[in-house]
């Protein structure tokens, strides 16, 4: 009983640490990729490959999930995904969603440096408790509309901080404007979650694992972004090919994305929801000092303390009073999304 606790609790802090510095490092590695000199690579051959991933290691896990039997493995996959066309396509809507969302987040981090970034990241907490009260009819607790209230503010205080600033252009990009990379993190941040709900709804609609349901989403991912490839970059994809400006910094950012939703699906697993707010807030930390040193950032007292708002809210919201009959916690509605997108 005690190994299993003493298991647990090693497992949970590994996790833990694995998840905040992946999101740190995330941020920063995009950033350093989309502003680095030399052939700039496309983001959307990037998003396909990242989904490529995703697709074989959900392929593997449910290989394994069926015993390592490739019979059983080829029947569930029939089962689940080719006698059941209707259930497939509906996976059509969040599918197409993941592909355009992690396609802005590049054009996000192309325009924003990667502390004010990971701080803008953060209203997808907003859009997914928007989302899930518009469509689930969840209620939130009056801590966490009060948490939302902080991270808006939080938010607006870091775009201001540096709003009259210009990033200078680097090889390969184009002028960096705040605005357009602002409007792109938002419009991800609605996208991810508006997807993210509507794939729990799917999740709660039918008896089909987790794992399962990420191969279909991939499965489907994969077209949408081929499409995207071809459509904003079929020039540059004709001239130099789709695997333009690849090296191993590239492809090992690409890993780096893909699995993210694998550590976020452990940390779910074996800790609760004030610890991966934590783990958030502390890649944020992460992210502003790094910042300073990697990419000459400046930190203002306005930004620090537009993230301190931040990282306040992330712990507000998370917070659940033992209270009976309030209301519906949000958290648990993030723990199966979370579990949901791999």
């Amino acid at each position: 009983m005690r190994m299993n606790q003493k298991t647990n609790n090693n497992l949970k802090f590994l996790s833990l640490f694995t998840l905040t510095v992946q999101n740190a490092v995330l941020g920063l590695s995009m950033r350093y990729a989309r502003t680095r000199s030399g052939p700039m690579f496309l983001s959307s051959s990037a998003v396909l490959m990242s989904e490529l991933v995703k697709l074989l290691t959900c392929l593997i896990v449910v290989f394994w999930e069926e015993g390592r039997s490739f019979k059983r493995f080829k029947a569930a996959i029939n089962n689940t995904i080719v006698r059941q066309p209707l259930d497939t396509l509906k996976i059509c809507v969040p599918s197409f969603v993941y592909i355009v969302q992690n396609n802005l987040l590049y054009l996000s981090a192309s325009h924003l440096d990667a502390a004010t970034y990971q701080v803008t990241y953060q209203l997808k907490i907003l859009t997914t408790a928007f989302f899930a009260v518009l469509i689930l009819r969840r209620r939130l607790l009056p801590t966490q509309w009060g948490a939302l209230v902080f991270l808006i503010c939080g938010v607006v205080l870091v775009q201001l901080a540096n709003g009259g600033e210009t990033p200078k252009p680097t090889y390969g990009m184009p002028e960096q404007n705040r605005l357009v990379g602002f409007s792109a993190a938002l419009g991800a941040c609605v996208l991810s979650g508006f997807a993210g709900i509507y794939f729990e709804k799917m999740l709660k609609g039918a008896d089909i694992s987790v794992w399962m349901r990420n191969v279909q989403l991939s499965l489907l991912s994969l077209p949408f972004g081929l499409i995207t490839c071809y459509v904003n970059d079929h020039e540059k994809i004709a001239e130099h090919g789709l695997f333009y400006g690849y090296d191993y910094f590239v492809d090992y950012l690409v890993v780096l994305q893909a699995g993210g939703g694998l550590i976020v699906a452990m940390v779910v697993k074996y800790a609760d929801n004030i610890l991966k707010g934590f783990a958030t807030s502390l890649a944020i930390i992460i992210s502003c000092i790094a910042s300073i040193y990697i990419f000459d950032f400046v930190l203002t007292f306005q930004f620090a303390a537009g993230a301190a708002l931040v990282i306040f809210s992330i712990f507000m919201y998370g917070y659940t009073p033992k209270k009976p009959g309030v209301g519906v916690p949000m958290n648990e509605t993030e723990k199966q999304l979370m579990e949901a997108k791999v």
